[in-house]
């Protein structure tokens, strides 16, 4: 047994257990925490009596916050490139190995699965949410870009709902993370110690286990019935964010403000308080992602981030975020219009 402080890892009858472990920060990622998941995922890609891993939060609250993005913002001043640099390729080595990882993967999403936490579980085999469970792609709030393959994982969602999550932040629920596709299975949140319990009592095997994991989670499974509110608003997303320019976007929006659209109206206002440059180079990103595979969604990521950490409006999103939690951001450029094509292409260099 493994028990770093931030991530506990260990194996028992064929299973691969991985705990992050650092619930007073909603388990949120630091290096420690993703060099640890990756190098042990590795190793048990080749150990024979790991049939299957499970990854799941420590604490109630969720799996996992995102990165964290304060010690980011702390080192603005000292060596900021290289930590990041270190993070973030780590990080999203850790989700590509995710995605193609050739044992079954499972993910209990309960309670918050935002950021880092959702590149932890779109590439998992066996993806379960609870009751609690709120999913999102948070970035825009703090001036950043909807990353860990988002680029990738978005365009895959119905129709333009996966671009209209990340120009949002919008955070979802369980019928809506089943809806488009993040999920695969929902159980009572109750439920979890006795799936846990079941896992642990069974001794598993690799010739069987795809058939014995579907099996025990369909026991456990409850059934769904309403309908998700993406798929309720599908049209209206549809309508909207089908166009090629944030500013196409926000009138298209007007227009239906104007019939008395409470749904368009408050859209609206979120978009305004997004940071000018953050809404037009997530939109390219989306725009350039829909014809790129997932490694190379993930490279061009890679310089996404390491350029927005030169960028002012970054560190102003997690200063009212996370650090003075005032939420007024002040974002510079303030307006659309004052983002030039020029800019949004620095963005996509390669550092």
């Amino acid at each position: 047994m493994d028990a770093r402080e931030s991530v506990v890892t260990e194996v028992q009858n064929g299973i691969g257990w991985i705990k992050l472990n650092r619930p007073r920060a909603l388990n949120s990622l630091n290096v420690d925490m993703v060099d640890t998941m990756n190098d042990q995922l590795k190793k048990w890609k080749l150990d024979d009596s790991v049939s299957f891993v499970c990854i799941y939060g420590e604490g109630e609250k969720g799996l996992c916050a995102g990165g964290d993005m304060r010690a980011l913002y702390d080192l603005k001043e000292d060596d900021i490139e290289a930590y990041a640099k270190q993070f973030f390729s780590i990080e999203y080595e850790l989700d590509y190995e995710i995605h193609h990882y050739p044992k079954p993967v499972v993910v209990f999403m309960n309670g918050i699965v935002m950021g880092g936490g959702v590149g932890l579980s779109i590439g998992a085999s066996h993806r379960i949410v609870t009751e609690s469970s709120k999913w999102a792609m948070p970035e825009m709030n703090i001036g950043f870009f909807p990353d860990v393959g988002a680029s990738y994982f978005l365009n895959q969602m119905p129709g333009s709902v996966g671009r209209y999550l990340a120009l949002t932040a919008t955070v979802i629920h369980a019928l809506d993370a089943l809806y488009i596709g993040a999920a695969d299975h929902f159980i009572e949140s109750k439920d979890w110690p006795k799936l846990k319990e079941a896992m642990m009592e069974k001794h598993w095997t690799p010739d069987s286990v795809e058939t014995d994991l579907d099996q025990l989670l369909d026991s456990f499974r409850r059934p769904v019935s309403l309908p998700s509110s993406i798929s309720s608003v599908q049209d209206k997303i549809e309508q909207h964010f089908q166009f090629e320019t944030i500013e196409e976007i926000i009138s298209s929006l007007k227009q239906g403000a104007r019939t008395g659209d409470e749904w368009a109206e408050k859209t609206i206002g979120t978009l305004r308080s997004m940071s000018p440059t953050s809404l037009k180079v997530t939109l390219r990103q989306m725009q350039k992602g829909k014809e790129q595979s997932l490694q190379a969604c993930f490279d061009m990521e890679q310089n996404l981030a390491l350029n927005f950490m030169k960028c002012h409006d970054f560190y102003e999103g997690v200063r009212s975020v996370l650090v003075d939690k005032d939420r007024t951001p002040k974002w510079s450029p303030s307006i659309l219009s004052e983002v030039t094509e020029r800019q949004v292409d620095s963005f996509f260099e390669t550092v």
